[in-house]
């Protein structure tokens, strides 16, 4: 096929003005499609028309855009392989994951391995391109996001993949209108068991630990189930026994400080992590304040550092391994093109001392 001459030259300055890696969205601007378009192309799509693909690999040709066929194409379920993206707390120690995604972790690779596929796990930092840098290298059929910041700017990510057609499935609060697929634990309902927990206890002067806004998603529903629980018991929620955290240590001890600070009466608290809980509880006994007797704290969680604390901590348990398996399936179904749909998991709640009683 002789190639365009006008695209040749376009290709060529296009080339030269970006100075960098060519990829599918430079294709898609100089064949005048879109980029999704580009993508089914360039893997033979007969939903694509011989003249389109051929104007669009005539292009990619004049790049030099390359296609890794060892790992072809991240939609075309040849590579076997499934990306796992583990996004980094904001933390000092860029190391750090939340351990509650480790638990998933084992659940995730037996769940690839019986059905064929190796497991890749990456860190990424939330401010990279992450979200066409793998679209472009092709290294995996699909992605399994954990972890994120702040989800207003989250979001936005996430509208980018859908439109460029990528396979993914993430863990998080489960909203009507969001983009793509989710799993989730039930946050509601996991709010509310650890305020009634409380309540049932005697405790009515309950903080509440973490964000109560839509920028973080999940710690804003376990903060609407403990309202609905304590407005069950005719309470309202005091706006001075909130205190915005995220589930970082450091972070979570200044929100513990605040707490204190305020002067405000409390003698329980609903941590919106099980992180938030532990460093709540460091702070509380700095203070000479006795967890339970003071101060009852229910987590929300169950990481294994919650059984392993000084009180052993009550807190709202996800099923970490059942979470693993399920994104897994739900993303191979997504990349086999089968019917699926966003999912709610469970909460369960595991008394431990921390909380007045247990064990």
């Amino acid at each position: 096929m002789l190639e365009d001459p006008i695209v040749v030259n376009a290709a060529a300055k296009s080339s030269s003005r970006s100075g960098g890696k060519p990829t599918s969205f430079d294709i898609a601007q100089l064949a005048g499609v879109s980029q999704p378009t580009v993508s089914r192309a360039l893997r033979g799509s007969s939903t694509v028309n011989l003249a389109t693909r051929q104007r669009i690999e005539a292009i990619a040709r004049q790049l030099n855009y390359t296609v890794d066929r060892s790992a072809s194409n991240l939609r075309n379920g040849t590579t076997k392989t499934i990306a796992l993206l583990l996004f980094r707390d904001p933390t000092p120690d860029e190391t750090v994951v939340n351990p509650f995604f480790l638990g998933m972790l084992g659940a995730m690779m037996a769940a690839c391995g019986s059905h064929g596929y190796d497991l890749l796990v990456s860190f990424q930092q939330f401010s990279s391109d992450w979200h066409t840098d793998y679209e472009d290298s092709h290294r995996a059929d699909g992605l399994i996001l954990l972890g994120y910041g702040d989800y207003a700017d989250y979001r936005s990510r996430l509208e980018t993949l859908v439109a460029q057609g990528t396979h993914f499935v993430r863990w998080g609060s489960v909203q009507p209108g969001q983009p793509g697929l989710t799993i989730g634990c039930d946050n509601i309902a996991g709010g509310a068991a650890a305020a009634r927990h409380l309540l049932d206890r005697g405790r009515r002067r309950i903080a509440f630990l973490g964000s109560a806004t839509d920028h973080y998603p999940e710690f804003h529903d376990r903060y609407r189930g403990y309202v609905a629980a304590l407005g069950e018991h005719g309470i309202a929620a005091d706006p001075k026994l909130q205190v915005e955290t995220i589930s970082t240590e450091e972070d979570a001890t200044q929100a513990t400080r605040e707490l204190l600070r305020r002067g405000v009466p409390f003698d329980a608290i609903v941590a919106a992590s099980d992180l938030i809980a532990l460093a709540a509880m460091r702070v509380l006994a700095g203070a000479g304040i006795n967890v339970p007797y003071d101060v009852a704290i229910v987590g929300f969680d169950d990481i294994p550092a919650a059984s392993l604390a000084n009180p052993p901590l009550t807190t709202i348990a996800q099923d970490s391994g059942l979470a693993g398996r399920r994104l897994v399936e739900m993303l191979l179904a997504r990349i086999g093109d089968r019917p699926v749909e966003s999912t709610v998991l469970p909460t369960q709640l595991v008394i431990r001392r921390s909380s007045g009683e247990g064990r």
